[in-house]
Order: structure tokens, then C-alpha cells, then sequence
């Protein structure tokens, strides 16, 4: 099926009247969650997991979809009138939005974020609509060899690339590892580490891990952090954009749309990367009479071109997590487990075998891009209020539902158990800066590796320089090492240079 072809039949879906309430409660509770600063698209879907075992597929996936996308409009708002980031992507725009709103532009700052990301999200999603049958031809010429090179290549890329600290990041990989070993092995028939607990047999429940982790573990450690000091939220005054604010924020919408989201679609990606560049080129490419007001009185560009980019990376996230079943970042990785809770694979057969699912999921992407221009803009007041809510009544409504909803999927106290230990062990993650996307990460891809490892394996009868011998995997397999260990010749290098 071409791409014409699966756009025509998903507004065919999309646009019915359920589909479409469905995006429109995930573009709301996204952009309510993206306004609170700490809560982001992770902790919401890890949250709203348990539904999958209640809704069908199409109506879940359009939801979690709407948040994921909502998320990122809603970063904005706390990053401007807060000078609070409530994620990574949104650090570049609360340097000039903060500065923005200091000097009584909250509004135009606000608005050219919303436009923007609606800028960046239709152009991704069009990059979604169009580059996934292409990576999807070309990962049906793959092997079992070079699918374990590639799982490999995205281990340590997510792990040591992106974290503060290789070491941390490959300690929470190897974490994750652990846990999806659990269960019984399915090719021996054995129980691995199940320590004679009879509910660990069929392993540890993947949603349970990311509702610990993103849930309970990040809310203990919002709460461990408390203060009892007011946010200082500013007024956000009109929203109305000038014609010079237009003129200003096009060059970078664009641009800023076309940077980020080739770094979503790598295994390497984010969205820290592409925002930082953003901002950058445009304060190179700024005209000299508003360059003074970057770091002064706030730049428009600085703000316009760095969230379109974190919104493009935003939506190129999704094309290796459908095409190749590979989640680059924790909210990915959270909505590949709903997958496979529904009994569906990402990766190369699934525009295959659920097209109807795929090419709806990717027809809801564009009616969500409008209702969260719709939303964004009228309600912005709305949002900042938000902002106002006491921050122990959310910590203790978070854990209520991440208790109620872990243990209406088993009804095991085991469950339970395992929920509040891993959560403990997560806000010590989060205390100590080891990164909990690796986890999840490793649970739900290590068995993936293993298998195919073994299938390769088996294959070449036992010839572990199959992984060297193949020239795709061994191009990925380098391309692993080079991620790995360059950072570190290249520091030590520059460290030496006089």
C-alpha cells in the first residue's frame, strides 16, 4: 500500500466520531500534563497503560498519541512563564521565552511556540507519512544478524550517548537487561530468576515497570524535592503576534522543522541536539538590529525555531519505533510495551499486517496537530492556571492511580510489590542521575536481541563471525563502537591540545 493510499483509508477511520474524541481527550490531558513542570508524555502514558487491557487498539494508540503530541505543545507554557523546563527539549526555549515574558511578551512568545510546533508537527508527520514504507522496504531485506547489530547500535547510543554519563547510562541499560530476562526462557523451557515467586514466571509486566519507574519513582522524587514556595507564574497578556513576530518566526519555523526531526529519526537523536542547533543558527541568522535582544529582552526567533525543532525530533521518533521496532526515548519505548500488550510487533511486517491501525494511528497525528492549535492558543489562560495547582495533592493523585491501575491488571499483590520496590529504586535513579529510559529501553528490547542473536546463531550453526562477515552488520556494529568510545577520544584529545 503506497502512502496515498494509507493516508485515504486512515481519515477514513480517523475521522470517525469516536477516533476523533479519543484525540481530542489525548491532545487535552497532554498539553494539562506538558504545562506541569516534572510530569511529561512518559509519566502520562505510563500512567494511562492500564487501559489496554479495556480499549481496543486504534482508540488506545490515538490516545496515547494525542498525549505524546500534546506533551509537547504544553512544554512551552511552563518554560515561558515559569523559567522552568518541564523536559529536556524545552531548556533552548526558556532562554529566550523566560526573558520573552520578563519584559511583557509572554503572549507572542506563546503563540509563536503553539504555531510553531503546529509547523513542526504537520511537517513530521508528513516525514512519518512518507519515509516509513521507504525504511520499511528497506528493513525487510534485513537478517537476524544485522537486526541484533542494530539492537545493539541503539543500546548504546539511547544508554552512553545520550546521559550525563556513559557508566550511568549502561548501569540502568544493564538494570533493564536483568529485568527482561526474568520469566521463562522460551527456547529451553527453564525458569530464569524468578527466585521461586510463582507470579515471576511469565516474567516481570513491562507496563508495571514503566508505570514504577515514570510514575511512582519520578513522583517520589518530585516530592522528596518539594518546596513549599509559590510559582511565580507570569501574566501571558495578549497572544496576538505583530506582523513583524510573523515575519520574524517563519524562517524559523521552518528551519527549525527540517533540523529536528532527521535527529528523531536516529537512533541517536532527542530532541536536545536539534533545539540546541536551532538555536544557534538563529543567532547567526538573525538580522543585526535584532540581534541585541538575544539574552537581553528575549528573542522571537530564539523561541520559534528551537520548538519547532523539538516538536519535528518529537514526531521523528515514531518512524523507528513503527518501522523498525526500535524506541529511542522513554516515552517510545513506553508505547512499544502498549504494543506488545495488544500482542502487536512494531517493525517491518506491521504496515503489513495492521495497516489499517498504522495508517489511521498516522491520520489521527494530523487532526491532532489542528485541535492542538485549537486548543493552545484560546485556552492559554486556562493552562497557566494550571500551573497553580498544589503540588502534594498531584504527587498523591499520581500514586493513587498508578496503584489502582497496576493492580487492576494482574490483581496481584505481587504486582504491587514489585511496583512501589522498582519505584523506590527509580527515585534513586532519579537522585543520582541515572537515566531510567535505558531501562525500559533494555527490558523490552533485550529478549528482542536475544532472539535474534540466537536466530542468526542458529543460522550460521554456531559462527559468531556472522555478526562481522554480513556488511551491514558490521557497518552498524562499528557505527556502535564509534558511538561509544569517540566521544571519549575526542574529549581526551581536546583536553591535551595546548
Amino acid at each position: 500500500m503506497d502512502s496515498i493510499a494509507g493516508l485515504q483509508l486512515g481519515f477514513s477511520h480517523a475521522l470517525t466520531l469516536g477516533n476523533l474524541g479519543w484525540a481530542l481527550l489525548g491532545c487535552f490531558l497532554g498539553t494539562a500534563i506538558g504545562v506541569l513542570p516534572g510530569i511529561g508524555p512518559a509519566l502520562t502514558i505510563a500512567l494511562l497503560l492500564p487501559i489496554t487491557f479495556k480499549v481496543e487498539a486504534t482508540g488506545a494508540f490515538i490516545l496515547f498519541c494525542g498525549v505524546f503530541y500534546g506533551a509537547m505543545y504544553g512544554g512551552s507554557t511552563t518554560s515561558i512563564l515559569l523559567n522552568t523546563p518541564g523536559e529536556s527539549g524545552s531548556i533552548i526555549t526558556a532562554l529566550e521565552g523566560a526573558k520573552m515574558a520578563r519584559n511583557g511578551r509572554a503572549g507572542p512568545a506563546l503563540a509563536t511556540a503553539a504555531i510553531g510546533s503546529f509547523v513542526a508537527g504537520t511537517i513530521g508527520t508528513l516525514g512519518i507519512s512518507f519515509l516509513g514504507p521507504v525504511v520499511v522496504d528497506l528493513a525487510l531485506k534485513l537478517g537476524p544478524a544485522e537486526y541484533f547489530s542494530l539492537m545493539l547500535l541503539c543500546f548504546v547510543t539511547v544508554s552512553a550517548v545520550l546521559g550525563g554519563s556513559a557508566l550511568r547510562g549502561l548501569t540502568s541499560l544493564f538494570f533493564g537487561l536483568l529485568l527482561g530476562l526474568v520469566g521463562i526462557d522460551l527456547q529451553t523451557g527453564q525458569p530464569r530468576m524468578t527466585l521461586g515467586v510463582p507470579e515471576l514466571l511469565d516474567g516481570v509486566n513491562v507496563v508495571l515497570v514503566a508505570v514504577a519507574l515514570f510514575a511512582v519513582g519520578e513522583t517520589l522524587y518530585m516530592a522528596w524535592r518539594h518546596t513549599n514556595a509559590a510559582p511565580q507564574v507570569r501574566q501571558v497578556g495578549s497572544i496576538m503576534m505583530s506582523r513583524q513576530d510573523w515575519r520574524r518566526s517563519i524562517g524559523p519555523w521552518l528551519r527549525g522543522s527540517l533540523l529536528g526531526f532527521p535527529f528523531g529519526v536516529m537512533p541517536a537523536g532527542g530532541t536536545e541536539m536539534p533545539t540546541m542547533l536551532s538555536y544557534y543558527a538563529e543567532r547567526k541568522l538573525v538580522k543585526p538590529e535584532h540581534a541585541k535582544e538575544f539574552g537581553t529582552t528575549g528573542a522571537i526567533e530564539g523561541v520559534a525555531g528551537p520548538e519547532a525543532a523539538n516538536n519535528a525530533a518529537a514526531a521523528g521518533i515514531l518512524v523507528p519505533m513503527l518501522t523498525l521496532g526500535l524506541p529511542t526515548s522513554a516515552t517510545a519505548a513506553i508505547m512499544l510495551s502498549a504494543f506488545q500488550s495488544y500482542g502487536i510487533n512494531p517493525g517491518p511486517m506491521l504496515f503489513e499486517q495492521q495497516g489499517a491501525l498504522v495508517w489511521t494511528l498516522i491520520a489521527s497525528l494530523y487532526v491532532a496537530n489542528i485541535m492542538l492549535v485549537v486548543l493552545n492558543l484560546p485556552l492559554v489562560g486556562l493552562w497557566a492556571r494550571i500551573l497553580k495547582i498544589p503540588q502534594p495533592q498531584l504527587y498523591a493523585g499520581i500514586l493513587v492511580f498508578a496503584t489502582i491501575g497496576t493492580y487492576g491488571i494482574s490483581n496481584s499483590v505481587t504486582d504491587l510489590v514489585l511496583l512501589y520496590v522498582i519505584g523506590i529504586i527509580g527515585m534513586f535513579m532519579r537522585r543520582f542521575d541515572f537515566p531510567t529510559a535505558p531501562v525500559v529501553i533494555g527490558m523490552i528490547l533485550g529478549p528482542m536481541a536475544e532472539q535474534a542473536m540466537r536466530q542468526a546463531l542458529t543460522i550460521s550453526e554456531g559462527d559468531w563471525t556472522t555478526f562481522l562477515t554480513r556488511p551491514v552488520s558490521l557497518a552498524i556494529l562499528l557505527l556502535a563502537v564509534v558511538a561509544l568510545v569517540g566521544p571519549r577520544l575526542y574529549g581526551r584529545l581536546v583536553s591535551r591540545a595546548p
